[in-house]
């Protein structure tokens, strides 16, 4: 029985008062904060108990104080932790570290457990809410006598007086990360949704958001690679102030990133519509690059960390091999002949310069199709990127590192990247000898359905990205001359080559091989005399695919591609002089017959 200050008998529970278990020599002693030595006048605020760990068989209270209302509620120069994980990774390090530095550990459930298995002794987070967990977890640190420690500013003299009031106690760090909800819903064969709905966490989220706005009294870590850096800080007593900002900079974007993962997969589950009215996209810093697309651009590469991208492959999560870091311009390369040699289902090369495909051959021997690639621009590929669709092996490797330039036969090629889906133990071993600098990139093919963007002054440019082939086309022949078979699949080649060529762009296509293509010139008949011209003698009877259609024909570039010996033309049509293009090719007197496609999407 207790008396109170009004003389009534009260009857005190130990259970709702023990805030927190104390070592049994401890016993409490005047805050730093208050003025005048305890007096028994003084209106009772807070009982403080220091529980005896005799081993006798009735346990009573060893020692009692009463603390005013200017007493802070944990023992003057003690120092409290809050750490709650669900990834454990080096948890013992943190733990063991912090409480050789002195500190209190208070912890929840599962990661309790852990600690304590790793010897790190632990106070429980119910015994300071003197709540259990309910709702099957749902509810543990939602708490004043959490929240408010985390929250409460050291600076200033109410929020001191009101931990006092409430006997709450401080927190100096929070180590806590989130329910593996990233992870859940992008496992594979997907997740229920209800238990996506249960692995969305709020109470960590809670914790770090609160800690990160008290940074200036709060550390708050919620990356296990911060907690060397973490523990040294606090060893050297420091306190600056950057270091504390970077951590609740990153706690925040922690939050945001998850944050977004969940609002994705959200849409998606209730409306599945590819534009939202509002986007977040995170983005992981996967490496700073030397410079930009200029030598006085700074630049640095992210990944793309939206849950439509996990697993779905592309060049920025690519397995460097061997060679230089990337630069900038490095990744638009490889990401650009990746995209173009990943379209063709038989074997094929693909080179690229300045995110263009110059080569491009389909054969059922790759060496061949290397070798014909190359031959379409060997100037331009001198110093390209070189793209496979199958696996470079021992021969093809020997192939890429010994091949001669076809323009003197004596240089030997020399490439910045070379991409492809796997590589033989000897493949990689033959090609990281051709050059110290060349880099060896393993890719995954882009998956379908991607959203694709685009940044532009101010704001994003989003589309549905281009994943058409001939086979979701009808080309429609709208010419007097109807197409042989094989000019059909020339047909179907260029165009699928013309996709990853620049506007305006024109390819010139036979045999399942480039001859040439034009591209990024400001008229479309000047793109078609580059095509034409890298194109030379092999052209007759070729088939030429051009991006667009033709606002011209007669002086224009139909007309000059009848007299250079075109054999077939694919071009989406929709101008308002298309007749002329039809009338141009059909003109007997003049020029052989030719055939004329339209493109039309059967997805239209």
């Amino acid at each position: 029985m207790i008396q109170s200050p009004t003389g009534a008998a009260t009857t005190v529970s130990l259970s709702r008062l023990l805030l927190r278990q104390t070592p049994p020599c401890l016993v409490s002693s005047l805050s730093p904060h208050s003025a005048a030595p305890y007096n028994h006048s003084h209106p009772l605020r807070l009982l403080r108990f220091s529980l005896s760990h005799s081993s006798s068989p009735n346990r009573n209270v060893a020692a009692m104080n009463v603390v005013s209302d200017r007493n802070v509620s944990h023992e003057p120069g003690s120092k409290q932790a809050l750490i709650s994980l669900s990834d454990k990774k080096n948890l013992a390090f943190v733990g063991n570290g912090l409480q050789e530095l002195g500190y209190t550990i208070v912890s929840t459930g599962g990661t309790a457990s852990a600690l304590e298995s790793a010897g790190v002794a632990v106070t429980k987070v119910e015994q300071l809410t003197q709540f259990p967990e309910m709702l099957d977890g749902r509810v543990k640190t939602l708490h004043p006598n959490i929240h408010g420690g985390i929250l409460a500013r050291r600076d200033q003299k109410h929020h001191i007086e009101a931990l006092n009031t409430h006997g709450i106690g401080t927190f100096d760090v929070v180590v806590v990360n989130l329910y593996p909800f990233y992870d859940k819903v992008t496992s594979t064969g997907g997740v229920e949704f209800e238990d996506g709905i249960e692995n969305i966490d709020i109470g960590g989220p809670a914790m770090i958001r609160a800690a990160a706005k008290n940074h200036k009294d709060v550390l708050v870590v919620v990356d296990s690679e911060d907690y060397p850096d973490l523990l040294e800080f606090l060893k050297g007593n420091q306190n600056d102030d950057k270091f504390r900002l970077k951590l609740a900079w990153k706690a925040f974007q922690h939050v945001a990133s998850y944050d977004s993962a969940v609002s994705e997969w959200l849409w998606k589950q209730s409306v599945g519509d590819k534009f939202p009215p509002s986007l977040t996209v995170p983005l992981l810093l996967k490496s700073s690059l030397r410079y930009g697309e200029n030598p006085h651009q700074k630049a640095a590469f992210y990944v793309d960390k939206r849950l439509s991208e996990v697993n779905a492959g592309g060049i920025a999560t690519s397995i460097q091999h061997h060679g230089k870091e990337m630069s900038y311009n490095n990744y638009l390369d490889a990401d650009a002949a990746w995209n173009c040699v990943s379209e063709f289902r038989n074997p094929t090369c693909v080179v690229v310069k300045h995110t263009n495909p110059c080569g491009v051959a389909s054969r059922d021997d790759i060496l061949e199709a290397y070798r014909l690639a190359v031959k379409a621009d060997p100037v331009s590929a001198f110093g390209g990127i070189v793209a496979f669709n199958v696996e470079v092996d021992e021969v093809l490797a020997k192939e890429i590192r010994e091949f001669r330039s076809p323009t003197d036969g004596e240089t030997r090629m020399f490439y910045e990247i070379v991409v492809a889906p796997s590589y033989t133990e000897k493949g990689l071993e033959i090609l990281r000898g051709k050059s110290k600098t060349l880099r060896i990139l393993e890719a995954k093919k882009n998956e379908p359905g991607k959203l694709s963007l685009r940044q532009v002054g101010g704001g994003w440019l989003a589309q549905d990205s281009d994943d058409l082939t001939p086979n979701d086309i009808q080309f429609s022949v709208v010419s007097e001359k109807a197409p042989q078979e094989s000019e059909l699949r020339d047909a179907e080649f260029a165009w699928l080559c013309v996709k990853h060529v620049k506007s305006n762009a024109i390819v010139i296509a036979k045999d399942n091989c480039m001859l040439g293509m034009g591209s990024g010139q400001p008229n479309r008949v000047e793109s078609l005399r580059i095509a034409i011209r890298k194109a030379g003698g092999a052209i007759k009877g070729a088939a030429l695919a051009s991006d667009a259609f033709f606002p011209f024909a007669w002086k224009d570039a139909v007309e000059e591609a009848c007299e250079n010996e075109i054999g077939v033309i694919a071009e989406p049509g929709g101008s308002i002089r298309d007749k002329d293009a039809i009338d141009c090719c059909n003109n007997k007197f003049t020029y052989e017959l030719k055939s004329v496609f339209d493109i039309t999407w059967l997805h239209e």
